[in-house]
């Protein structure tokens, strides 16, 4: 296109006065008569079409620009009006949209909606002619229901929209259900804990309950006919409690020392929890093994003495949980699985409680765990289950479980204040299980050196 261009080195200002110059240099005016040229080079590129395109591009220019001074010079748009409603086509009050097939009011459509989900059967105490409106729509049922009739509400939308619902609440609940279903492993656990606790810990509706008069007007240090008998019925439900956990599955895979541990560390918890299950608000009573059944001050002159109301307490706290046989029997074992986590520094029960609480350990730690964690899923998923309402139920119930620890501690200490009343010694098996919790009473917080610990075989391990 083109036959020779010189070209010259030009400085930055050099070359802006090239192109601003009024009077074209020879090299501005080659490029300029070289335009023409390119309809030779493009002949789809005519003359017409570039100067229309050009046009174009001169319009959108002026075009943007108008607009851009409109965009400033218009003023705001105006507000749009406000919403205006229907009247209820029963009272005339204002409408909140289309209800049961008319334009109702949210007052109309919930007295319809309830009149024709509960079959409600109005009386006119006039003419059956009463007037309706925003003011006396509530003076007369029969006629406001009329009223709604009249207006053309369908009973048939009441009994659907209700069905819906019905339908909706019925796919959430089977969700739920469907979610919390026992694997074949766990609903064997399940049935195995709950023979299990039916069997070595009758309900209190299978007990025969009978009383005594002993020392039931008020309270004193320590009654021994009544404390007597405690001990005997504590030594008699210590016996059930070693026969309970060796029925849990698992437990007697594990070897004596560890099952001793458990059962140390876990017993009064359980036999407070037993205790705590049988107990009756209306009279203030709780009931033995034996159906023998004390009232709360005879309870604290048999042998509990401060501990009395902390039980009782603690008894109503769980009446609300309303725990089934299966959840009952539950509570033991998990009793035991918090208390090894404890045991091995895992789970804090409490900021004043140390990693040492109970000065043992467990020989073989990881078969503890393999034991409890079924354990746990089976309580888990069998009372999600039970309850599919109440998803929080179940941390519920194991906090409930934990608060035991400050109950227990306080029965640690109990202990050591009961054997200075009694005028014999402790019976041996209630001794052998709570020597533990009277050690940590009385001993430093040292580490005990693992060598040094044994344990002597006795009913525990029989």
């Amino acid at each position: 296109m083109f036959d020779y261009v010189e070209f010259q080195a030009f400085g930055p200002g050099e070359i802006m006065d090239l192109y601003t110059s009024s009077t074209p240099s020879p090299a501005s005016c080659m490029l300029q008569e070289q335009e023409p040229d390119l309809a030779a080079f493009f002949p789809e590129l005519i003359e017409a079409d570039w100067q229309q395109h050009r046009c174009s591009q001169s319009v959108g220019s002026h075009s943007s620009s108008s607009s851009s001074d409109d965009l400033f010079a218009s003023p705001a748009s105006p507000l749009p009006p406000p919403r205006t409603y229907k009247p209820c086509f029963v009272c005339q009050d204002k409408s909140s949209g289309y209800h049961y097939g008319v334009s109702a009011c949210e007052g109309c459509k919930g007295f319809f909606r309830r009149s024709v989900q509960k079959n409600m059967v109005y009386t006119c105490h006039r003419d059956r002619n009463c007037i309706i409106n925003k003011v006396t729509r509530n003076r007369c049922q029969y006629c406001r229901l009329q009223r709604c009739f009249a207006a053309g509400m369908s009973k048939e939308s009441v009994r659907n929209d209700r069905n819906t619902r019905k339908g909706k609440k019925e796919a959430v609940k089977m969700t739920i259900m469907e979610t919390y279903e026992l694997t074949a492993e766990l609903g064997l656990i399940v049935e195995k804990i709950c023979r299990a606790h039916r069997e070595t810990f009758p309900s209190l509706c299978q007990l025969g309950k009978y009383t005594t008069n002993s020392s039931c007007d008020h309270r004193i240090q320590l009654d021994l006919g009544l404390w007597d008998k405690f001990s005997e019925l504590a030594t008699k439900c210590i016996i059930k409690v070693v026969e309970f956990a060796k029925r849990v599955p698992g437990f007697t895979g594990l070897t004596i020392a560890d099952q001793i541990t458990l059962l140390k560390t876990a017993c009064l918890d359980i036999l407070i929890l037993r205790i705590c299950t049988r107990y009756t608000p209306g009279q203030d009573t709780m009931t033995f093994s034996d159906g023998l059944t004390l009232t709360r001050t005879q309870i604290h002159n048999a042998g509990f003495g401060p501990l009395t109301d902390q039980v009782f307490t603690f008894a109503g706290q769980l009446l609300p949980l309303q725990m089934d046989d299966t959840e009952s029997g539950f509570s033991a074992p998990s009793v035991s699985s918090l208390e090894v986590l404890k045991l091995r520094g895992e789970y804090s029960l409490a900021p004043t409680e140390k990693r040492n609480t109970y000065r043992q350990d467990l020989e073989e730690p990881s078969k503890v765990e393999v034991l409890q964690e079924p354990l746990l899923e089976a309580l888990k998923i069998y009372s999600r289950k039970r309850r599919p309402s109440m998803p929080l139920m179940f941390p519920k119930a194991l906090m409930k479980i934990t608060d035991l620890r400050s109950i227990s501690a306080k029965g640690a200490e109990r202990v050591v204040t009961l054997k200075l009343e009694i005028p014999g010694s402790m019976p041996p098996l209630i001794e052998e299980m709570l020597e533990d919790l009277e050690k940590n009473c009385e001993e430093s917080k040292e580490e005990p050196n693992t060598s040094q610990h044994t344990h002597t075989p006795t009913a525990l391990s029989t």
